[in-house]
């Protein structure tokens, strides 16, 4: 989320961008998810373990114990789809005294995120009445937001890449993305920049892949598009 920081919109000097990271051929994306990182922090207590009864609670013991009591179900990355969101833990570390969690949390509204950091935190707080004398921190940062709230305002962006899509020679799809783009960023920061599809497949995984053919659909896609903008403008 922190790809486009330090570009200078000004000398830029664009009304209106696109990314080129989407993937099947045809897409067009304008949702995002909304995206919140959460950093939890215990402190166990730690004592000599030959006499640790009654005394000692294992900050990595306490972690585990949350991370176990994650919804699986309902509230996972490899158990939801569509616009369910997800808390995913994504990083622990730590040693008997203290520990800590790393988890990303996504949602398509800002609501949805502040149920799942609710539901986080009441985990943590149910967890930790078993260890009294330990204690907790959380953390919440935010990281994006779904740009589908900037990108609504100018429709006319939108419209005239489905266009273009069509000039193509393929058949336009609206879609939202399980994810985030620099475009997230980019819209907030005031340059609205929808998703244009560029041909890959299996994000993040050891199999990723991009299609050459998609690839020269998106060249052509983006060439009609500067055709449009001048047509229309």
């Amino acid at each position: 989320g922190r790809g486009v920081d330090k570009a200078d919109l000004k000398k830029l000097g664009a009304d209106f961008a696109y990314t080129m990271d989407g993937e099947i051929a045809g897409n067009i994306e304008d949702e995002t998810f909304s995206a919140d990182g959460a950093t939890l922090t215990i402190e166990g207590v730690s004592t000599h373990p030959g006499f640790a009864k009654g005394k000692m609670e294992h900050a990595i013991k306490i972690a585990a114990a949350i991370v176990e009591r994650l919804p699986r179900d309902t509230c996972s990355p490899e158990t939801t789809e569509g616009r369910q969101g997800f808390l995913h833990p994504i990083g622990i570390s730590g040693a008997l005294e203290q520990a800590t969690i790393d988890f990303i949390v996504r949602d398509f509204t800002d609501e949805g995120l502040k149920e799942k950091e609710a539901l986080l935190e009441s985990i943590v707080k149910d967890v930790m009445r078993d260890y009294p004398h330990s204690t907790y921190r959380l953390d919440i940062k935010p990281q994006y937001r779904n740009m589908k709230q900037v990108i609504d305002r100018h429709p006319e962006i939108i419209d005239n890449a489905m266009e273009a899509i069509r000039r193509a020679g393929l058949t336009p799809v609206k879609t939202s993305i399980r994810g985030g783009t620099d475009g997230s960023r980019l819209s907030f920061m005031g340059l609205p920049c929808p998703n244009i599809f560029a041909g890959e497949h299996a994000f993040h995984s050891r199999l990723e892949w991009v299609s050459v053919q998609d690839m020269e659909k998106a060249v052509q896609t983006i060439v009609h598009l500067a055709m449009i903008f001048e047509e229309r403008a």
